[in-house]
């Protein structure tokens, strides 16, 4: 059988572009005792992967160049010499970003179709929903009446980081990038404010406006000169996640800003950077509790699905000019259709 791969062939610098991948087709070997052949159905694309692409050390090993991409994606079991699972299984695991892979099974987790749509698996119930719950309710501890702001709020940790607050009895605040985006969150998820950076002239002053009794809580996926705003409003004992800086990824040189100290110092606030993976042994409970609410109607969740595996570069691309409200996935095929 024979499978597309997309390879990541250099290393970008700054913004990637499409001469940093290179698309290729190879022939699949026969499985092996104990492997198991994928035929991948969604892919996910996050602002992660391109910290990936650099080989500077980071808190996961970066891409190999000629090789493919890898990252969370849900598959189907085509064919299955593995005793743990058989064909027609559906399952979420970190593959390459090919239209069939082989496995050996190992990180792979069994998924319940009849549970959610399949594609919620690689968002509020995968990754980006459990860095959402874990971010806020164990590094932020939200308490009702309190202030939180979110930063990159129409993206698919944001929307569940506000409407979590919510659900807490907190004032949210979202910021995004369009008009539409900040319509969105206000009027269908429920956000008390939402500020459009791109058209506002003095973000510490809206913010201001929208948070007249300070910030106590801030959940951080952006990073830059939005971030240094929110420090300005700090009340005293403040909580600041840092989730994901994505106005720096593509930076190629060292930005500067206000110390960010001498705030955590006076206001006595705590600032803590995490990766999801830091609460694996939460993700129980946090998915039973997220599953709960989606049932009963107190979370919506909304969905940007690229079709066609082609078009994967192009998606990653479009998580850098936000082109993307919620969780941005590739389609790549149907479930039953080999």
């Amino acid at each position: 059988m024979k499978t597309r791969s997309i390879l990541l062939k250099s290393r970008p610098q700054g913004m990637p572009t499409e001469e940093n991948f290179e698309f290729s087709e190879e022939e699949l070997s026969g499985l092996q005792e104990g492997q198991l052949l994928l035929k991948s159905l969604y892919v996910s694309v996050d602002p992660y992967m391109r910290g990936r692409m650099s080989d500077a050390k980071s808190y996961v090993a970066p891409y190999n160049l000629n090789e493919p991409i890898a990252g969370g994606v849900v598959a189907e079991v085509v064919e299955s010499r593995h005793d743990k699972f058989k064909a027609g299984d559906v399952v979420l695991g970190n593959l390459p970003w090919q239209t069939y892979s082989i496995s050996d099974g190992k990180g792979l987790r069994p998924l319940d179709t009849e549970l959610a749509p399949l594609s919620y698996h690689l968002g509020i119930l995968g990754m980006p929903g459990m860095t959402a719950y874990c971010g806020l309710l164990y590094i932020g501890e939200p308490k009702e009446g309190e202030t939180v702001v979110v930063s990159g709020a129409a993206g698919a940790v944001g929307t569940v980081v506000g409407q979590i607050a919510k659900l807490k009895g907190c004032r949210v605040v979202g910021i995004a990038g369009s008009e539409d985006k900040t319509a969105y969150l206000m009027n269908e998820l429920g956000f008390d404010e939402a500020i459009n950076y791109k058209t506002a002239s003095d973000m510490r002053k809206a913010l201001a406006a929208a948070c007249p009794n300070g910030v106590d809580i801030y959940f951080d996926n952006v990073g830059g000169g939005i971030s240094d705003a929110v420090y300005s409003l700090l009340n005293k004992f403040a909580r600041i996640a840092v989730c994901g800086q994505i106005a720096l990824y593509n930076a190629t040189t060292v930005p500067t800003g206000p110390r960010v100290e001498p705030i955590l110092l006076k206001k006595s606030a705590l600032m803590k950077g995490f990766i999801v993976s830091d609460y694996a042994s939460r993700f129980p409970e946090a998915a039973n509790e997220m599953v709960s609410w989606l049932k009963a109607g107190k979370l919506q969740y909304e969905e940007h699905i690229v079709e066609g595996f082609d078009q994967l570069p192009q998606a990653f691309f479009g998580l850098f000019k936000g082109e993307n409200t919620g969780k941005l996935l590739v389609k790549v095929a149907d479930i039953n259709t080999h």
